[in-house]
């Protein structure tokens, strides 16, 4: 499985260990629900002052109308499943997390199978926004998703 990351910095307002467990568990699935050689792809940056944190894979085709059932507590596309991997609630703490977070959570089936989930978080009072110039530069000395105390 071949796995890529572009890591920018993304300040946000929250729990650091929340942040770390939503992210965990996003990748975590993405990993998980994959096609053999598959890949996962982890960003995280700024987009119009808000962090935002993506993160995709290309795992099984997966209709619009299923999408919400992933996101509910023990929520599966397949039944046969449930005992195997996981207890299906990893979606559902994302869920928990980022509206704790008042994060906007998107999520989107890709066109060859797979999903992308996008969060994006309140921007940080006092923080400028960053345009991808400026992004670029700060990536050079920070990198990943960081929770800023509130």
């Amino acid at each position: 499985m071949r796995v890529s990351a572009s890591l920018g910095p993304a300040p946000a307002f929250g729990d650091q260990r929340l942040a770390e467990r939503l992210a965990a568990n996003l990748v975590d699935n993405a990993v998980r629900h994959n096609a053999p050689g598959g890949w996962v792809e982890v960003v995280t940056g700024v987009r119009s002052g808000r962090a935002v944190l993506s993160v995709a894979n290309s795992g099984p085709v997966i209709v619009p109308e299923q999408i919400d059932t992933l996101f509910q507590p023990f929520g599966r596309l397949d039944a046969a499943r449930l005992s195997r991997d996981g207890l299906g609630l990893g979606l559902s703490i994302v869920t928990a997390i980022a509206a704790a977070h008042d994060a906007d959570l998107r999520a989107r089936p890709l066109p060859s199978g797979g999903l992308e989930v996008e969060l994006h978080f309140p921007a940080v009072p006092g923080e400028p926004p960053v345009g991808p110039a400026a992004q670029a530069a700060r990536a050079s000395a920070a990198s990943g998703l960081q929770a800023v105390p509130g």
